[in-house]
């Protein structure tokens, strides 16, 4: 892995991977949704929309068919606290995927007739979510956990929000953070770092993109509030209920977050974890059961999440505190702990046998982490984990009442905890 800072502080870092022929380009910003104030609600989603629309040298047309006529592939996403373009390709395209991504991300005409019409391409996405309970949910549980913070708002905004969302608005969220300071590029697969450094040199300018701005582009991301033992309950017509328990997490950067990875991965992440074998296997409450864990800047929460029958929500609840309680009181066995620490080392492991999750976790580890650790390090911090750091996390994270989120046909009511 190779890095290089340019003077107008952008970042590059390279993985060269032998033996591949595709590259993976990544242009990350570090500029999510949390990023935005109540009235800017969706306009980092809104924005990754746009830039696609066109730019200074190419229509949306001439965008797609550049990378798709040499058989590449290319796309884009927002997160809570990041937005991500990206490219994949032949090594011998690597020049057009660097200037066709860096060209879109520095260059967006945001033209009043492109904004109103991918205004309604929005609405339409926020309606086909809405149609999704089992996505929907985790919005309701984020709403319940975080309140009314940036980090409590739907990435996408609300038909309100978005209906609202100037032009004049729009642009100025774009010049005022897509700035180089702000911003990392990473390759990885096929390519040569001195290469990628002077494409990304040119495509960017000596300045970057939106010089002047720099100044203005602090970010203000207000304290993540946590909720504990709230509830959020949304009637719905439908035939499965889809539930969310949520307890403590850890921030991104926390060095117990191996520890959280293995108790996530004995816990419920798996066929063989706890969750699954006492909710499904034994009892047949539910088709899908997992626990998960989500990581911010400055917080994080550890869910379940569990799709069953109506009637069985209370009695799904029930098996998952009392499993979570147990794993609290004596911790893992030692099979269980061996069992999470080759999940998670697996998940690492094969989670890089392709250019873009090496680009990604490149570019994730100089702009989220401040560090980019090599495989083995990430091994061995795996393999450090042992019973004691899994149940002192479990008896921290997990002792408070937890937040639930709750979609379903209860009209009359429920109640959580019978």
């Amino acid at each position: 892995m190779r890095r290089t800072v340019l003077p107008t502080g952008l970042r590059i870092v390279t993985e060269s991977v032998p033996g591949v022929r595709s590259v993976s380009f990544g242009v990350w910003v570090g500029v999510g949704s949390r990023d935005e104030s109540p009235r800017q609600m969706g306009s980092a989603h809104f924005l990754e929309h746009l830039l696609f629309k066109g730019t200074q040298r190419r229509s949306a047309w001439e965008i797609s068919s550049a990378i798709e006529a040499v058989g590449g592939e290319m796309n884009a996403f927002t997160t809570k606290e990041y937005t991500c373009y990206y490219a994949r390709v032949l090594d011998t395209d690597t020049a057009l995927a660097v200037d066709v991504i860096s060209d879109v991300v520095t260059n967006g005409l945001l033209d009043s007739a492109d904004i109103e019409s991918e205004r309604g391409v929005i609405l339409e996405e926020i309606a086909m979510n809405e149609d999704d309970p089992g996505d929907i949910v985790h919005d309701l549980f984020m709403e319940a956990y975080y309140g009314a913070t940036p980090l409590g708002r739907s990435i996408l905004g609300t038909q309100a929000t978005i209906n609202d969302l100037s032009a004049r608005g729009i642009r100025a969220f774009y010049r005022r953070n897509y700035v180089p300071s702000r911003i990392v590029v990473s390759a990885a697969g096929s390519v040569e770092h001195d290469q990628i450094v002077r494409l990304v040199t040119e495509a960017f300018g000596t300045e970057g993109p939106h010089a002047g701005s720099e100044r203005r582009s602090v970010p203000t991301r207000s304290a993540a509030a946590r909720g504990r033992g709230t509830s959020a309950i949304q009637v719905r017509p439908i035939e499965q209920a889809n539930l969310v328990i949520g307890y403590g997490g850890l921030r991104r950067t926390d060095d117990r977050r191996y520890a959280l990875g293995v108790l996530n991965a004995a816990l419920g992440a798996g066929m063989s974890s706890r969750l699954f074998q006492r909710v499904r296997e034994e009892r047949g409450l539910a088709y899908s059961v997992y626990s998960f864990v989500s990581s911010f800047s400055d917080s994080g929460y550890t869910g379940i999440y569990a799709g069953c029958l109506p009637g069985k929500v209370a009695e799904v609840v029930q098996v998952c505190r009392e499993t979570v309680a147990e794993v609290m009181r004596s911790g893992l066995t030692d099979e269980e702990l061996q069992r999470g620490k080759g999940q998670v080392k697996g998940g690492v492991v094969l989670g890089q046998e392709d250019t873009g999750a090496r680009m990604s976790r490149i570019a994730k580890g100089e702009l989220l982490y401040d560090e980019i650790p090599s495989i083995d390090d990430v091994l061995e911090r795996i393999d450090a984990v042992d019973h004691d750091d899994v149940r002192a996390l479990a008896g921290r994270l997990l002792g408070h009442e937890p937040t639930y989120a709750l979609i379903g046909p209860f009209d009359d009511g429920i109640d959580l905890e019978r």
